[in-house]
């Protein structure tokens, strides 16, 4: 978890990647529009405001979160499915709050919290290049994305999370390597992930 352009995707995909780790990935779901090179149960699952409506009221939704954003509502959820009960370590991205969530539902021992962090001015820079290089770039959504980050994120919500650790990424390389010790080291033979 961590705050827009953070880095969160790359370190991700990169940890995924690690065979050593032996990590499945959680995937979440929209309703948000896919974006560029994304591809549908990938990143997310892209599904649509009815689908949501149809799993909240089975029960099936364990934690949400909506945004107003300049292009209407969208909401990013977690399902109660078969990914959240693998019995291998598995890793997701998501929010402080889906963070809390899902350690209230699946257990302390059984989450293992990455918190991503990296200087806000840099993170604008990549949020930048990375909507510049977007067919259709989004900048209000970007500049919107950015200033709710800062109350998202705050010292205090972190530390009500219980987040102790924090993983800076000024250099991609020393950060994976870093996060794949921790992960390492707080592995044990009863906590899957």
């Amino acid at each position: 978890m961590g705050k827009s352009s953070a880095g969160k995707d790359t370190i991700y995909k990169r940890l995924l990647e690690d065979g050593g780790l032996g990590l499945k990935k959680i995937i979440p779901y929209t309703t948000r529009p896919i974006r560029d090179g994304e591809r549908n149960g990938v990143e997310y699952f892209f599904t649509d405001e009815d689908t949501f409506q149809s799993l909240k009221e089975q029960g099936k939704i364990i934690e949400d979160r909506e945004y107003h954003t300049v292009q209407g509502l969208w909401r990013y959820f977690t399902v109660n499915d078969s990914q959240l009960w693998a019995e291998e370590g598995c890793l997701m991205i998501g929010t402080l709050e889906a963070y809390g969530r899902l350690r209230t539902v699946l257990g302390e021992r059984r989450m293992l919290p990455i918190l991503v962090e990296v200087d806000d001015g840099a993170r604008l820079r990549r949020a930048l290049d990375r909507e510049r290089s977007s067919r259709e770039p989004q900048y209000r959504e970007m500049c919107r994305r950015f200033l709710a980050d800062s109350e998202d994120y705050s010292e205090e919500r972190i530390r009500e999370a219980g987040i102790e650790r924090r993983f800076v990424n000024n250099d991609l390389e020393e950060c994976v390597k870093e996060i794949r010790g921790y992960i390492e080291a707080e592995q044990a033979p009863d906590l899957p992930g």
